[in-house]
């Protein structure tokens, strides 16, 4: 008998104090959670954290040992996979090969009771052919097409049915990067189009931060951290969610002074974090400070100076600096760390009148003495360019679209 949540009914899916066990190993351990109507909703973790588990209860393939699962606020506790408003795709497709694309698309309107005419199942057939744009497939065998082909068929199996969710097991994981990356905008692009819920399983961190509306990071069987994408990413919880997440950088040292949101740091490189995300703090104020890309910035002192440009990426000159990043191992984009040739006659440069106006315009825009974003700088300098003498002592640091320094 379905039993009714109190829940609003913006949510498709609610795990309450869900715990699965095989034996004396927990899968899942005592997690909450609930996924918002229409959204692109991941789990994402190493292996063995439960994200795996977690959508097989979702789709009825396992039983959790305590908790209750609710779909569209109703139960589905001891209701089996094919009477659950969900539809999967697997990572490996499970295309029948022994008959046709038309034929595995239409599988599950041929299982329904009243089954469709045939003229019907055609119709949708040829309608979600379209969606996932096959349209010239329909008579081909699966044998004949590529694993990108594989991939939208299998997405149009699962969706000729309309499902209230629709469960993707990493699907995209037997791909090669670059089709991997288009399959990844092809499912947004799907997603937004047919409005229905999308829940992700993946390891992939880049995968999940790029579609995801919201991502329940997930280890040991517990819900590390759940966010949106920025939420994760400039406010983590914990170290293991930072360094899970992205490239993050771990500094080892004690804060030495502390402004407002600005904490210098004293390590064997000294600086200053601003607006960092203190991860875990020692007593006696020792620890690490996580530093994001995105977060840091130049801190523009005497000898210093920054050179931007617009070209394809951000690229920041800033004297002995790469040198004493490296000291504490932080890593750098560093896709131009030599020279950097910018013809002295561009006509950027000459239209700002010269190195010496374009100096001064720096030094203007940023004040000595004090720490500028990234943001800030790139929107204060449009262009800067100087022959190679200007480097001798200096050390090219890229960053790409807006990802720097650390």
């Amino acid at each position: 008998m379905a039993v009714n949540s109190d829940h609003s009914n913006d949510i498709d899916i609610e795990f309450r104090d869900v715990t699965k066990r095989y034996s004396d190993v927990v899968a899942v351990d005592d997690i909450s959670l609930t996924v918002e109507r229409g959204s692109f909703f991941s789990f994402l973790g190493p292996s063995g954290c439960g994200k795996t588990t977690s959508l097989r209860i979702i789709a009825g393939f396992e039983q959790p040992t305590n908790g209750d699962v609710y779909i569209s606020g109703e139960s589905v506790i001891g209701i089996p996979p094919h009477k659950r408003p969900v539809n999967m795709v697997f990572q490996h497709y499970a295309l029948f090969p022994h008959i046709t694309v038309a034929e595995n698309i239409g599988y599950g309107l041929r299982q329904r009771s009243p089954k469709p005419s045939q003229g019907e199942m055609d119709k949708q057939i040829d309608e979600t052919l379209e969606m996932v744009q096959m349209s010239g497939f329909r008579e081909r065998w699966v044998w004949e097409m590529s694993g990108g082909q594989q991939h939208r068929v299998a997405l149009a199996r699962a969706l000729i049915n309309h499902p209230t969710v629709l469960l993707l097991d990493e699907p995209l994981a037997t791909l090669d990067r670059k089709l991997r990356r288009d399959m990844q905008i092809e499912l947004q692009t799907l997603q937004r189009d047919v409005g229905i819920t999308f829940i992700l399983v993946t390891h992939d961190q880049e995968e999940a931060l790029s579609m995801s509306d919201r991502i329940c990071i997930m280890r040991d069987g517990t819900i590390a951290q759940s966010g949106s994408p920025r939420e994760l990413y400039d406010h983590p919880v914990s170290r293991y969610v930072a360094d899970f997440v992205g490239k993050t950088n771990f500094v080892p040292g004690s804060i030495s002074d502390i402004n407002g949101q600005s904490i210098r740091i004293k390590s064997e490189a000294d600086f200053g974090a601003s607006k960092a995300v203190v991860g875990y703090m020692k007593e006696q104020g020792g620890g690490s400070i996580i530093i994001t890309p995105s977060n840091s910035g130049v801190f523009v002192d005497e000898g210093m100076l920054a050179y931007i440009t617009t070209k394809a990426a951000v690229i920041m000159m800033v004297k002995q600096i790469a040198l004493d990043y490296a000291r504490d191992n932080i890593r750098c984009n560093a896709l131009c760390p030599g020279w950097v040739d910018t013809p002295f006659n561009d006509p950027y440069i000459r239209q700002m009148g010269g190195r010496s106006e374009i100096e001064k315009y720096v030094s203007e825009s940023i004040p000595m003495g004090r720490w500028a974003s990234i943001e800030e700088i790139a929107e204060s300098v449009l262009f800067l360019a100087s022959d190679r003498s200007s480097f001798m002592t200096g050390h090219a640091l890229v960053i790409d679209g807006g990802e720097c320094i650390v």
